[in-house]
């Protein structure tokens, strides 16, 4: 209990420190949101307090130095009902190189699927169908520079799309992982989505201008493109710790929490438990958003287990369920495989 309580004091310590002055919570002020979106059903039943353990190819999220640890090779895959209809799915790949550190590949998509386009004349709709949605491809490289500490690169491609308008960016994350020997404490530190501003254009941004309405006989259909503006990425800064609170060869408990400062939304903490059973059957639960101001998000829950075939490879199956109050819920579902 009372390494519970030291971890959970600092966190919260940490997140209404970087709240300190502000009272705007920001919304809605960034493009590609769907960066905020946690993946792998192992850490989001532990509430998305992952930061302090990245161990496993979820890592490429949410801790990218993580990867410098991995022993095998190790593939995920996880697909979520999102909120509202959406779709949304992760895929990544992480390879230890030895001495060289760690390199992995991931891919988050987010799909709303296809709606008929709707106009002031035609409110039930066209006989069209437009859709949404958006990408981001990231490659990875991280370094363990000592036993104890590693450090993590993540470049990303990132793309949104809706009917014929696409705004492309680029952007970086960089992260650490400190194994204390304080009895297993982690602490791990990220920045997240570090990059370029984005901006839609398109084919229907293209519109025939009249320069001047009040001359007779002159061209009233110039080409001309309406300027849209460009917008910010969803900076965020993340502080996690996570130990074990007690640890045997039957049983392991591991305790974590998180506290994260966004650039477009107030600070929050994010609290998470993991209990495993010879490191096969393991129950999980946490909370999400945490002292967030108007947040849904809350109680998480999930479940996995794992076992080893024929050629020593790993195979676990994770599943998690969160609740966002007004929104219902979300469950995801996670592969992975090491070898």
């Amino acid at each position: 209990m009372k390494r519970i309580s030291f971890l959970l004091s600092i966190s919260i310590w940490t997140a209404t420190s970087f709240g300190q002055g502000s009272d705007v919570s920001k919304v809605g002020i960034t493009a590609a949101p769907f960066l905020e979106i946690g993946v792998g059903a192992r850490a989001l039943g532990m509430g998305g307090a992952f930061v302090g353990t990245a161990d496993d190819a979820s890592a490429l999220y949410w801790n990218p130095s993580g990867i410098a640890r991995h022993q095998d090779t190790q593939l995920m895959f996880m697909h979520a009902d999102w909120l509202a209809d959406m779709n949304f799915d992760f895929a990544g790949f992480s390879v230890p190189l030895g001495a060289f550190g760690s390199i992995g590949l991931s891919l988050i998509s987010l799909s709303y699927g296809e709606m008929p386009v709707r106009t002031e004349a035609l409110p039930d709709g066209t006989g069209e169908l437009f859709s949404a949605g958006d990408l981001a491809v990231g490659l990875t490289y991280a370094r363990g520079l000592t036993d104890r500490f590693s450090i993590g690169f993540n470049v990303k491609y990132l793309n949104q799309r809706i009917w014929h308008e696409s705004a492309q960016g680029f952007a970086l994350d960089f992260g650490t992982l400190f194994v204390t020997g304080l009895k297993g404490l982690r602490i791990g530190a990220t920045l997240s989505n570090f990059g370029t501003d984005m901006r839609m254009e398109g084919k229907d941004v293209l519109v025939f201008h009249d320069v001047d309405p009040y001359i007779i006989g002159n061209n009233d259909r110039v080409p001309a493109n309406l300027q849209t503006d460009h917008w910010p990425l969803p900076l965020t800064f993340q502080f996690g710790l996570a130990m074990e609170a007690f640890k045997s060869p039957l049983n392991r408990l591991t305790v974590a929490t998180d506290a994260i400062h966004p650039n477009d939304n107030t600070e929050s903490v994010n609290l998470g438990t993991e209990y495993a059973f010879r490191e096969m059957l393991f129950l999980r639960a946490g909370y999400n958003s945490l002292f967030l101001r108007d947040g849904e998000a809350g109680l998480t829950f999930g479940a996995g287990f794992a076992n080893r075939f024929v050629g020593n490879v790993l195979v676990q199956l994770d599943y998690a369920y969160a609740d966002f109050g007004r929104l219902e819920n979300v469950q995801r579902f996670s592969l992975s495989i090491s070898f």
